[in-house]
């Protein structure tokens, strides 16, 4: 879900600009219940444009002059923030929760230009709710299509019921269906071929922390949970606990942990020594557990399952065979209700 909210906001801010209103500036005001904090900020992708006061009732107005009509960012903190869109001429009311860390969800913005913003809001929620894009990707054929064309559906029901909004916001909506089934679409017919059941992509030759080196087929007659990661990633370091743990939990079960490196040269000065050399330092200074490998210059496994974000987790059963080629990672309960569901 996450890359697909993270789609939605690049298209919101790509399509956003603009003709500029009459008026030379635009008017913001409104209040934040069980507000602490002191500043509201506005700002682009290079940075702020206008820091506003908040009063000690968590009241607000000012005025602000913007170069052009497009999608802001608002924020008291860095986790209290919304997006907003700006122009020359509106005059704006924002009413939330300042308690709120996701302001998000208590959000109401009125007045002139504000049909906008709750456009965008209501996009952002509509990408939000549609959980997790796997579960609809393992549809059959036909409910995979009809799915499909009811969210569009539903995107275009949004687009609709929103009057006067930004020309620039309409182009971002059209274009932004147009990748959605884009994604979708390419996923599933991945997905057939990565399916549960079908037999997994192999690698081979990886260099074993421990000496020598493994290939998938090393582990046959033992389930496998791969951790793809690398030890620039934050996200994949923040999953090393977790899966430590699971390590630890599932010691003398039929499963084998095995953890992936892709370090690569291209962030270690172009020389695939000091990657490696990286990669056995980590590992060490971590004391991280379970089988590691190391995939060098060999990055075929990789695009076998088409992963273009990392960590990335796969579990393959006994007979080299696909159970999830995208797996709940080690801190998701789910992965415990897998493994329970397959007698582990």
């Amino acid at each position: 879900m996450k890359k697909l909210s993270l789609l939605l906001l690049t298209l919101l801010v790509a399509f956003s600009c603009t003709k500029e209103h009459s008026k030379e500036y635009l008017t913001l005001s409104g209040k934040f219940e069980n507000n602490k904090d002191s500043i509201l900020s506005i700002s682009t992708r290079t940075g702020i444009i206008k820091t506003i006061k908040i009063n000690n009732d968590g009241s607000f107005k000012d005025t602000l002059k913007v170069a052009k009509g497009e999608i802001y960012t608002m924020q008291t903190t860095q986790t209290k923030r919304a997006p907003i869109f700006l122009k020359n001429g509106f005059d704006i009311t924002i009413n939330a929760d300042g308690f709120e860390n996701d302001i998000m969800n208590s959000l109401k913005v009125s007045g002139e230009g504000a049909s906008n913003t709750n456009f965008i809001i209501a996009q952002i929620d509509k990408s939000r709710s549609l959980g997790n894009p796997q579960i609809i990707l393992n549809l059959e054929k036909e409910a995979f299509d009809k799915k499909l064309a009811n969210i569009v559906g539903e995107y275009d029901s949004i687009l609709n019921s929103y009057k006067n909004i930004d020309s620039s916001l309409i182009v971002m909506a059209n274009q932004q269906s147009k990748q959605l089934v884009t994604y979708f679409e390419s996923n599933y017919n991945n997905n057939l071929t990565m399916g549960k059941g079908n037999t997994s992509p192999n690698f081979e030759e990886y260099i074993d922390i421990k000496g020598g080196k493994k290939s998938l087929d090393s582990f046959k007659g033992k389930y496998v949970y791969i951790d793809v990661w690398a030890t620039w990633c934050g996200p994949c370091i923040r999953e090393i606990p977790s899966l430590q743990n699971l390590e630890k939990k599932y010691h003398k079960k039929n499963i084998e942990f095995v953890s992936i490196s892709t370090d690569e040269s291209r962030r270690n000065g172009g020389s695939w020594e000091a990657a490696e050399k990286k990669w056995r330092d980590f590992v060490k200074a971590k004391q991280m557990s379970g089988v590691q490998l190391w995939a060098g210059q060999d990055n075929s496994f990789q695009r076998a399952y088409q992963i273009n974000g990392i960590p990335r987790f796969i579990l393959i059963d006994p007979k080299g065979n696909i159970v999830d080629a995208n797996a709940p990672r080690p801190s998701d309960p789910r992965l415990k209700e897998l493994f329970t569901s397959l007698g582990m």
